[in-house]
């Protein structure tokens, strides 16, 4: 009757090993599952950081978009053109593309924030590229005015709707979004070719000219 206590001893030891057994496969095997990218809470504070969450934004200081990527970084991943003319879910997976192969390195408000690397950081694991965003139809009318008076040093999107209309009339923007010098030169030629008072402001009446009124120049 001595085998009994063997078996029992047997079994005590299947059951405390295979845990360990299941673990250790998993870590050679891996589990197929990649491992958590940084919460979009997380993506969203380093945007506030770094451009205030505009994707538009190109200051002029070699810098653009809303994770303020200069060229041969956003090149280095990939990216086509500038950062600022990508659309949001482009700009967002360059992002998590740089942060796979360099951490939180490249971004000096990661520091300010705080952030720290997770273990998809350094990775070299390519992300999956997005789905391509179907692209716009072309404005045949024109949209509503924004409701906001624009002057110089302001940036929105409504700015780059603005902009993008007046290459129309053969001003070559690139669309960053943002009032300056080439900005408030296209709304006074539009305001003097229309009878508005050239205050240089983007208002109603000089939103509506450049899709209905008379072409400046």
């Amino acid at each position: 009757m001595i085998e009994v206590p063997h078996r029992s001893a047997a079994r005590a030891a299947t059951r405390l090993l295979l845990p360990l057994v299941v673990a250790l496969v998993t870590t050679l095997l891996g589990t197929g599952t990649a491992s958590a990218d940084p919460a979009p809470r997380t993506w969203a504070k380093l945007r506030m950081c770094e451009s205030s969450d505009r994707y538009f934004l190109d200051t002029g200081n070699g810098y653009y978009g809303a994770y303020q990527f200069d060229l041969p970084t956003w090149r280095s991943v990939g990216g086509q053109g500038k950062p600022n003319l990508a659309d949001r879910q482009e700009q967002d997976f360059r992002a998590l593309y740089l942060y796979q192969m360099r951490g939180w390195q490249p971004w000096e408000c990661a520091g300010m924030l705080g952030l720290r690397d997770d273990a998809d950081a350094r990775s070299k694991r390519i992300p999956v590229a997005p789905s391509p965003v179907a692209p716009t139809p072309p404005v045949t009318a024109p949209p509503p005015w924004p409701g906001v008076v624009y002057a110089y040093g302001d940036c929105a999107p409504a700015l780059r709707t603005f902009q993008l209309r007046m290459n129309a009339f053969g001003y070559g923007f690139d669309g960053t979004g943002c009032y300056y010098d080439k900005t408030r030169q296209a709304v006074l030629d539009l305001q003097r070719a229309n009878g508005i008072n050239d205050s240089g402001r983007l208002g109603p009446k000089t939103w509506h000219a450049a899709w209905e009124g008379t072409a400046p120049r």
